[in-house]
């Protein structure tokens, strides 16, 4: 039996010709690629963590509900009144829910949204058998609303999807095109805003869900401090939600999982300290990249700046060699030539950062 030919009769041609998502090693390295927060939670807090872990039943499937980790979150992380969440394995397997729960069987179904962005979008709509529609971001990096609304007319999108601020861009899109998009949509389609990034834009569509039935919002834990347990979370209309629930796997929140974020979501307190400490050490590091010559700095309202240089390729590999390692953005899109992403982290891996960048460019 060739396996070359087994492949070809089973495997969809599409993922044949993919490649899987990279994920480099960092071993070694200052690690400024992967918008990580870099603050652990407090000595304290981590041996009374390793207590809460000890006690969970790990011979037992997880609660099918969730129903206190929910209730945290409701009453943490501002949903509003009788609006519930969806739990995944991180964003990524919302997004993959969202897509195979709207990609209808018998027509056409388009998922829509700004290009460059989060790139499981686009890979989950490939995977859900979606036609994936990219609108290109304007030079300076803003939504092009009179290109969005266009394409909605013409294609007719089941599901929009916002990243608010964008991934890999940092910047927030214009409160009032989000809200064009969302009238424009109406009733023919979803628009999801992804808040991956909100505890560092202070600013949410989170509040609004009840102005706008076809409005989802999805956030993640990742950002705020717990990549390593892997939780999102989105709301949205409770009707609309039920039929994502319908999709989700069952036992998808692992017990370890769910017992960090209860206890994690007990102490937010913390992790939203460690947010603010971020957000003051992304104005210092903006402002002193902007000084450096042939640097342009783009605006962010998240844990991460994009700048432009010169050379990215040149200044990338040179940053490798000097164990840095950051985001080489210039061959992800046309509007992206010649930028990097760099996560921002502590004082002292900001300063190992510039100290290298200024080498690197001179």
């Amino acid at each position: 039996m060739s396996l070359d030919s087994l492949i070809a009769n089973t495997i969809r041609p599409d993922v044949r010709s993919d490649k899987s998502y990279h994920v480099p090693d960092a071993s070694g390295f200052v690690k400024l690629d992967a918008m990580e927060n870099p603050y652990q939670l407090p000595e304290e807090l981590r041996r009374e963590l390793a207590g809460r872990l000890a006690e969970v039943a790990l011979n037992r499937y997880p609660a099918a509900a969730y129903g206190p980790l929910k209730e945290r979150i409701r009453a943490k992380l501002g949903i509003p009144a009788g609006y519930d969440v969806l739990l995944g394995n991180g964003s990524d397997e919302l997004i993959a829910i969202m897509a195979a729960t709207c990609a209808w069987q018998d027509r056409r179904a388009v998922m829509l949204a700004p290009v460059p962005a989060f790139v499981m979008f686009q890979r989950s709509a490939q995977v859900a058998g979606m036609d994936f529609v990219g609108i290109p971001l304007k030079a300076d990096l803003a939504l092009d609303l009179p290109a969005m609304l266009a394409a909605i007319e013409r294609h007719r999108p089941t599901l929009i999807f916002l990243a608010y601020p964008n991934n890999p861009t940092g910047n927030l899109f214009d409160t009032a095109d989000i809200e064009a998009i969302l009238r424009a949509q109406g009733e023919q389609g979803l628009v999801v805003v992804d808040e991956a990034y909100e505890p560092f834009a202070q600013q949410s569509f989170m509040p609004r869900l009840p102005e706008f039935a076809n409005l989802i919002v999805m956030r993640t834990l990742s950002k705020l401090g717990l990549a390593g347990i892997r939780l999102g979370y989105m709301s949205a209309a409770p009707a609309l939600l039920e039929q994502f629930e319908k999709v989700r796997p069952p036992y998808n929140i692992n017990v370890m999982t769910q017992a960090a974020a209860e206890f994690a979501l007990d102490h937010v307190e913390v992790l939203n300290e460690q947010a603010r400490l971020l957000r003051e050490q992304r104005t210092a590091l903006s402002a002193a990249l902007a000084a450096l010559p042939g640097v342009q700095v783009f605006p962010s309202a998240a844990n991460f700046i994009t700048i432009r240089v010169p050379d990215a390729d040149s200044v990338h590999a040179k940053l490798v060699s000097r164990k840095i390692l950051i985001k080489n953005l210039s061959k992800m899109h046309s509007v992206l030539a010649n930028c990097l992403r760099v996560t921002v982290s502590t004082p002292d891996e900001n300063a190992a950062f510039l100290d290298a960048l200024k080498d690197s460019l001179s």
